[in-house]
């Protein structure tokens, strides 16, 4: 459904080096950049309540302002719930909750905002997401009461075949890519997010396209301190880095060190990258001088110290031919709800429902958290335990069956094989209140006997955004692994995400795996954006509820699972279920305990915190490591017998939310 545009001037504030600006992002009637100054509206939406109890402007440098550069400290505690009145934007940057809000404030739709967001997130989280990324979001259009789910996910080129990650050529040279299939050009899909943004965009937006780009280019082109993730990314990633000759100078300074946490970065070339799309549309990546530079930095064949580097395959074609596909979301009941998620190609949607209907047939309300407390509160043994299982249960199915659907079904034909209720009850009766499974075996359908080759996922960004009619974005995009494949064109990363296939084609009995390479297929992903509607009384999908995702690459699922269990059966806030210890299993003995929230004791190797011994006793391996989740969740409730927005942001990451904000 495409709404009428209606075209008004964007304002955001925004300090570079300590002066503060007042950026347009819109209102232009002709294809300029839309740049000029203009005074700030008087109302107090997009703006954060300072602990003196004044607000502050994003950007202002203020204090208070959540753009002040801080270390990537692990976890902030305190964290308390933000309320709206009609619209809201959740995301991990501050820069970019702020652009997603001065569209929303004035008059943008839910898609329009996103493209800001993501613009914006491009430029201030590259190690996680950009222009040269995949990924999937779901739309809400609440005037026609539908949902629907966005497939912008990275393709193979039309020349890989199915050792295109793990032999340099399969008839002459049948050695691993160089310097590693990862920074070979070979890691690099055919780019997702642009086509993504702008298809949503053409269908569900208000405001003009060309003017949701002006706080992104004026960050970009003016400067922006670099935050306590970036910094991180850019240490730890030097050496790769410093292979490509626009990532050196652009993240390091003359000396060849790295450029620290609180250095002011301008990026005057994704600046007019930007300006470009603006003009264009995504067509200024997809084809032309842009698409140009891509094939080439796909193609080379050497980096800047003279070491090899395996081109990549990817053609001008394979960027011309590239789709931003509607798919039909994955939506099942769980109790008096309906939960949504993104189908394949990504197994994110299809495993946070499986675990979900699996969860569904234990009374998870007597296991909630004891105590609760503002940090989402201490989880008991038996809700880890519960759900950790029904995560290995779910895994084993998706990491034996789900791969781009395009290429190779589901058993059945249909993803309501694996998550028919009856299936899973039968799932169910295999959790062992007393002992976990370790490891769990996948679903028999009597199917074409499939392979299953262990594959870890990375790096991402998640955002949600409802607007003032009540359309909601859940969004996901990603780089794949921190700061992508290393290289860098036109002042973006290019993703790593074809490393989401399987390397090997076969397992070792030779068994096809379905998430193998082959031509123009989407790798495998975990991306879940996810949204949850109440049953009407008809048993359909009635009223909103939440919109909620998170980051972690193949721990995705397990985030958003906590973060649904933590709302719907233990009746936690948009904040507290952000905040929860983050906990779940993949298919493995390993269960995580997130050992960076403050509710876990990890002295002593965890033998005092009595959740830690407690799963230890039914035979879990607990790993504590810190995790990096970055669930972003935007509920509708009700305050002084109002409907208003609640929304709550990761405390693992730099995020803020924004909107109409206000004190019930």
């Amino acid at each position: 459904m495409v709404l009428p545009i209606r075209k008004v001037p964007l304002t955001l504030a925004a300090a570079v080096a300590g002066t503060l600006l007042v950026v347009s992002c819109g209102g232009s009637d002709d294809n300029s950049t839309p740049t000029t100054p203009v005074t700030p509206q008087a109302d107090n939406s997009c703006q954060v309540l300072a602990s003196n109890g004044s607000t502050v402007v994003v950007g202002s440098n203020q204090p208070g302002d959540p753009a002040l550069p801080e270390p990537a400290t692990g976890y902030r505690t305190g964290l308390k719930p933000i309320y709206a009145k009609t619209y809201m934007v959740s995301t991990s940057n501050a820069y970019a909750s702020a652009a997603g809000c001065a569209v929303l404030k004035n008059g943008g739709s839910a898609a329009d905002a996103a493209v800001a967001v993501q613009a914006v997130l491009g430029l201030t989280v590259p190690e996680a997401t950009g222009m040269g990324s995949g990924g999937f979001m779901l739309y809400y259009d609440a005037t026609a009461k539908t949902v629907q789910a966005y497939d912008g996910r990275e393709t193979a080129p039309a020349a890989a075949t199915e050792n295109y990650l793990r032999y340099v050529d399969d008839a002459t040279d049948q050695t691993l890519p160089k310097p590693s299939a990862r920074a070979s050009g070979r890691s690099i899909g055919t780019i997702g997010v642009p086509r993504l943004i702008e298809r949503v965009q053409k269908e569900h937006g208000k405001l003009a396209w060309k003017d949701l780009f002006g706080d992104a280019i004026s960050l970009a082109s003016n400067g922006f301190p670099i935050g306590g993730r970036l910094a991180q990314a850019i240490s730890s990633n030097a050496t790769s880095l410093k292979r490509d000759p626009e990532a050196t100078a652009y993240f390091f300074n003359a000396d060849g060190t790295a450029k620290a946490l609180g250095t002011v970065l301008k990026n005057p070339a994704y600046a007019n990258t930007l300006t470009a799309m603006a003009a264009q549309g995504a067509d200024a990546l997809y084809k032309g001088a842009i698409a140009n530079d891509i094939i080439a930095k796909i193609g080379s064949t050497a980096a800047t110290d003279g070491t090899p580097t395996t081109p990549g395959k990817t053609t001008l074609a394979d960027l011309a031919a590239y789709e931003a596909k509607l798919r039909d979301p994955v939506c099942v009941t769980y109790r008096a709800y309906w939960i949504c998620g993104a189908p394949p190609p990504t197994s994110g949607g299809i495993t946070v429902a499986s675990a979900m209907q699996i969860i569904e047939n234990f009374d998870m309300a007597s296991f909630k958290p004891n105590p609760v407390d503002g940090e989402g509160g201490k989880p008991t043994v038996q809700g880890v335990h519960r759900v950790s299982e029904a995560e290995r249960l779910a895994y084993a199915d998706r990491d034996k069956y789900v791969a781009d659907t395009d290429f190779v079904p589901l058993p059945g034909g249909t993803w309501d094989t694996l998550l028919n209720k009856t299936y899973l009850q039968t799932r169910a009766a295999l959790i062992d209140p007393t002992r976990s499974m370790g490891t769990a075996t996948a679903g028999n359908f009597g199917a074409v006997p499939l392979g299953v080759v262990p594959l870890v996922e990375h790096g991402t960004n998640h955002y949600s955004i409802v607007d003032a009619q009540g359309n909601v974005v859940s969004a996901t995009t990603s780089v794949e692994s921190s700061m992508g494949s290393f290289h860098m064109t036109n002042g973006f990363l290019l993703n790593n995400q074809l490393t989401d296939f399987s390397a090997a084609p076969t397992d070792t009995s030779g068994n096809p795996v379905a998430n193998r390479v082959q031509p123009g297929k989407r790798p495998r992903s975990s991306m879940a954006p996810t949204m949850v509607f109440r049953k009407a009384a008809d048993g359909s999908i009635g009223d909103f509820l939440m919109a909620t995702g998170s980051p972690g690459g193949g721990t995705i699922p397990q985030y958003v699972v906590k973060t649904l269990v933590g709302v719907l059966d233990w009746g936690l806030d948009a904040q507290q279920s952000s905040n929860l210890v983050d906990f779940g299993a993949s298919n493995s003995p390993t269960t995580t305990i997130g050992g960076e929230h403050p509710d876990i004791d990890t002295s002593n190797a965890g033998a005092n915190d009595p959740l830690i011994s407690g799963l230890k006793a039914l035979g879990h391996t607990i790993s504590t490591s810190a995790q990096s989740s970055g669930v972003n969740t935007i509920l509708r409730t009700q305050a002084g017998g109002a409907p208003v927005l609640q929304g709550g942001t990761d405390p693992r990451r730099e995020g803020v939310v924004l909107g109409n904000t206000f004190t019930p």
